[in-house]
């Protein structure tokens, strides 16, 4: 989604008065689910066993791309990894979604866990057949194979994060979903400060293929694990004809049976608008600063943020409104964006880092704590699948577009004396101005963003919906049963 879309939608009227009526009278309301006895302990296993599988894929993307650029020095083919990669997870967010709503949470768990344990093992035998000079040209077909199948392997991954969402609701109390999502926030922050440190480590010290051997092995410890774990619940129910395999239709459907929640859904791209950027030039960025192995643990550190912010939401929740709480972070975060690395000093990167990772569970868990009330929980999967269709979307644009102006046209031109004499007062010297100038002007244009998003009908709309729609009446629709393994 890119900002013109982001303007359109918030400007815009995304409902009229009486399509407002006519959306809030077809919906049928979010029913309350019992979670079972022992729910909490259930979800706490299931998040550990979703950590253990984001580190591993984490791992081994960060690695990757460590590899890549230092092989390399190429920040287009970082740029284009990093955007192939959201690309693919907003191709699949609706297939992962669909298949998520259509079996058992469990069993979807496990059919992730197996397909990225596969993707990773014929990594490592291509890795074996192909010399290590074939695999890092750009111009060779090997290049392009190897990369696409540890990004297959890491994107699989995702539907487990769909799963996981839906979970929240299955065995959390309704009152504890904010906190529960912090829970998801502190985890996923952990994966990055793990996968920070040894990314680098290994990429230094052992190489590409060590690095493989460790993630397949991850992996499979991973998958055993889960096996041992049971979710209490029941077989989906069947929707009636036969649904289309990628049920694009039912997914819209759903976002539009509660009114305001397709603004939720771009209000939450706001974060992801810079996201491309980062993915783009935040590593190069980093490695102009430190080596590899350094420039690890320096991101590792900063990315206690995200530890921390999670724990905070987990311990004190998101606010009233989760809606306002997530636009005043992106406003926050757009500061951060611009000021971070307006002067090329090591501490000023790390510590805007390590703010910017503090928000982002924040934003994350308004988007989720949201979802999980006022969708029916047999439709949430298709709902937070096509979220992250588009909010994966908005990464990969400004990934593909500034990674080529960065590296052909505004890196060059800062490096020149006439970029020196004309911004260099703003972004001072050093051999990164040109991404300093990048991130400087990027941030600007998410705070202006998301001071617009308060003014509209629509973030109005989406308030009042959240405010004024309390959990009805539990119903008992899952029974603890074992499931099937």
């Amino acid at each position: 989604m890119s900002e013109v879309g982001i303007i359109v939608a918030c400007v815009s009227e995304e409902l009229s008065g009486s399509e407002v009526e006519e959306a809030a009278t077809e919906s049928s309301p979010s029913q309350a689910i019992t979670p079972p006895p022992g729910g909490m302990r259930t979800f706490v296993h299931v998040l550990v066993n979703t950590m253990i599988a984001n580190v591993t894929t984490s791992f081994l993307w960060f690695a990757l791309t460590f590899w890549v650029y230092l092989e390399t020095r190429s920040v287009l083919a970082t740029g284009i990894i990093g955007g192939a990669y959201m690309l693919l997870i907003a191709a699949f967010g609706i297939v992962f979604g669909t298949i998520v709503d259509r079996h058992k949470k469990y069993r979807v768990m496990v059919l992730a866990s197996v397909v990225t344990l596969g993707a990773f093992v014929v990594a490592g035998l291509l890795y074996l057949a192909q010399p290590e000079s074939a695999l890092v040209d750009l111009g060779g077909p090997w290049f392009w194979v190897f990369s696409g199948i540890i990004l297959f392997g890491s994107v699989v991954e995702h539907m487990r994060n769909i799963a996981l969402s839906t979970t929240v609701t299955l065995l959390v109390p309704v009152d504890r979903h904010a906190n529960a999502n912090g829970m998801v926030g502190t985890v996923q922050g952990l994966a990055f400060v793990v996968t920070s440190v040894f990314s680098g480590l290994a990429i230094g010290l052992l190489g590409m293929g060590w690095t493989l051997a460790i993630a397949i092995a991850a992996t499979l410890i991973a998958l055993v694990h889960l096996l041992f774990i049971r979710i209490p619940e029941q077989k989906p129910v069947v929707e009636d004809g036969r649904p289309p395999a990628v049920d694009l239709r039912g997914s819209i459907a759903a976002v539009r049976a509660a009114p305001g929640l397709f603004a939720l859904i771009l209000f939450t791209t706001l974060n992801n608008l810079i996201g491309g950027i980062y993915i783009a030039l935040m590593d190069p960025y980093g490695l102009t600063l430190f080596p590899v192995e350094g420039w690890g643990v320096v991101f590792a550190v900063a990315s206690t943020g995200f530890i921390i912010g999670g724990l905070v939401i987990a311990k004190w929740g998101l606010g009233r409104n989760p809606i306002r709480t997530m636009l005043l972070v992106a406003v926050a975060m757009g500061l951060l964006g611009a000021l971070f690395t307006i002067r090329e000093w090591w501490l000023l990167y790390a510590a805007g880092i390590w703010l910017y990772m503090l928000l982002i569970p924040a934003v994350e868990a308004s988007e989720q704590t949201v979802i999980q009330k006022v969708v029916p929980f047999e439709r949430q999967g298709r709902v937070f699948g096509l979220a992250q269709a588009f909010e994966a979307a908005a990464a990969p644009i400004t990934a593909f577009l500034i990674a080529p102006i960065a590296e052909f046209w505004i890196i060059p031109y800062m490096n020149s004396a006439g970029g020196q004499t004309t911004w260099g007062w703003l972004v001072g010297e050093g051999d990164a101005r040109g991404i300093a100038l990048i991130f400087f002007f990027s941030g600007l244009a998410l705070v202006a963003l998301a001071l617009l998003a308060f003014g509209t009908r629509a973030y109005r709309l989406l308030s009042k919906q959240f405010l004024g729609n309390e959990p009805s009446e539990p119903a008992d629709r899952h029974e603890p049963v074992r499931a099937e393994g």
